[in-house]
């Protein structure tokens, strides 16, 4: 079992630790703070409710959570260990000795560190090269992004290591080509930062209009397609050096105040904290978590479905994660995954629609298993559903892990008749989904039969599947009632 320990057990650190544990790590957490389980256990539910909403797939069975006195229990058989205390390099190298008078030296030791270099980080190691920068970005359970930065004290296989471990709990390790203070992302996070703060303080905007800003226009664009990609575009047809004739002489004027700073006085704390008060106070911390949480789902699984920017990292991820083969019912397991809040109706249930895309999902998944993927649509052959009928035989919360199994009922592979069988859980009913599908050539967009492999495939399955009960309310094609 891999094991990771995480040092420091707030926000960040409970991002660690729920990001780790939910994708089956066993984690021991050391903070000497004495409500560190409590302040985990929030960010925990947080990731329970959100992370594996992401996903078209189940998550691997969690792993252990546990809590210790002392960094040395704590960093006990450790893979990987991620510091994440308070922003004072002291107190980080002193961390940091600790850590490796009793870690294996071959585990890798990540910070979160936001601005300090891995350079300032080693300087009073015993082990130097076993130190990287590894910087997230909050929640640290759904967003992908992390900085890895590196020195030439660090060996090239510490360096896979630390890429391939953090790509398999579903990051996306960006590797710098040379340190610098603050990184990337946190350099372009200040210059933003310090913007703003003029802005409030020259009275030109309040905190609620600058997010409006943001959240309403550039912000969009940017979480799909970057900064540089999002110029090009306004570049038209004649593209990036377009757009640098057009905007290049704006350098010289007076857009922007970066390089100078706000005086950061108790009366610009005061305007600040004020509006934004007023702007967010009617929610507590964890509703706007939450809130953030279930927009950024949705968000993500909609990049995930043009596999844009972080969507193509979650769908590279989901495909390393194993599947079950078969259903408790003896049937081949097409879905298993968690209901994600996106489906929730204002019952506070899953809706109507999404029993329709969890069927076509499973269908899409038969089609897999007969050799119709798609590599064989890209070929000109796919299946078309002419029909489908949806009997709900109970309610589904939201949050709850849900699989589909599938039985073929009839077809020669020109015609398929399935049965999907959701169930609450492993065993308990929860809908049926009976689908008729029909072979097409996409060119002509016409009914065709299937060549000899997927109708051989097919016949297989059917005489499998022959033995197992069938509902007497079937609708399409053999009706009983």
């Amino acid at each position: 079992m891999s094991r990771a320990a995480i040092i420091g057990g707030g926000v960040i650190g409970g991002g660690w630790a729920a990001r780790f544990l939910l994708n089956g790590w066993d984690v021991a957490v050391f903070d000497p703070d004495p409500e560190a389980e409590r302040k985990v256990g929030e960010v925990l539910a947080n990731a329970r409710h959100a992370l594996p909403g992401l996903y078209d797939a189940a998550l691997p069975e969690e792993g252990r959570l546990s809590f210790h006195g002392s960094m040395s229990k704590a960093v006990e058989g450790a893979q990987w260990i991620q510091e994440s205390v308070p922003e004072r390099l002291p107190l980080k190298r002193k961390v940091f000795q600790t850590l490796q008078e009793w870690c294996d030296p071959d585990a890798i030791i990540g910070s979160s560190t936001s601005g300090f270099k891995p350079s300032e980080l080693q300087g009073c190691a015993t082990r130097p090269g076993q130190i990287v920068v590894t910087h997230p970005f909050n929640p640290v359970y759904l967003l992908p992004l992390i900085e890895l930065v590196t020195t030439d004290r660090n060996s090239p296989d510490l360096i896979d290591r630390a890429k391939q471990t953090l790509t398999s709990v579903g990051f996306y390790p960006l590797h710098l080509r040379r340190e610098i203070d603050a990184h990337i992302a946190d350099r372009f996070l200040e210059a933003v930062w310090r913007e703003a703060l003029w802005l409030v303080k020259d009275g030109i905007a309040t905190t609620e209009e600058i997010d409006e800003a943001i959240r309403m226009g550039f912000g969009l664009r940017w979480a799909q397609m970057g900064l540089f990609e999002t110029y090009r575009i306004a570049g038209g047809e004649a593209g990036m050096r377009h757009f640098l004739d057009q905007f290049g002489p704006c350098l010289s004027l007076p857009w922007t105040r970066l390089t100078d700073v706000p005086d950061y006085d108790e009366a610009l704390v005061e305007l600040i904290a004020s509006q934004s008060d007023a702007q967010s106070g009617h929610l507590s911390i964890r509703e706007l978590e939450r809130l953030r949480d279930d927009n950024l789902v949705a968000m993500l699984r909609a990049l995930k479905r043009t596999q844009t920017g972080a969507g193509g990292v979650i769908l590279g991820h989901e495909a390393t994660l194993p599947r079950a083969e078969t259903g408790a019912d003896g049937l081949p397991m097409t879905l298993e995954v968690q209901v994600p809040s996106s489906f929730a109706d204002y019952n506070g249930h899953m809706n109507e629609a999404a029993y329709l895309d969890l069927g076509t999902r499973a269908s899409d998944r038969l089609m897999e298993m007969l050799g119709a993927d798609a590599a064989y649509i890209a070929g000109g052959l796919s299946y078309f559903t002419v029909e489908t009928d949806i009997r709900y035989l109970a309610e589904i919360q939201i949050g709850r892990r849900v699989t589909m199994t599938t039985q073929l009922l009839a077809g020669d592979g020109r015609k398929l008749h399935l049965l999907h069988r959701l169930w609450d859980g492993d065993d308990t009913p929860a809908a049926t989904i009976e689908t008729l599908l029909l072979h097409v050539d996409l060119a002509t967009r016409r009914v065709v039969a299937p060549g000899e492999a997927l109708a051989t495939r097919a016949a297989a399955m059917l005489a499998a599947h022959a033995a197992h009960p069938v509902p007497e309310r079937l609708v399409l094609g053999r009706a009983k009632a």
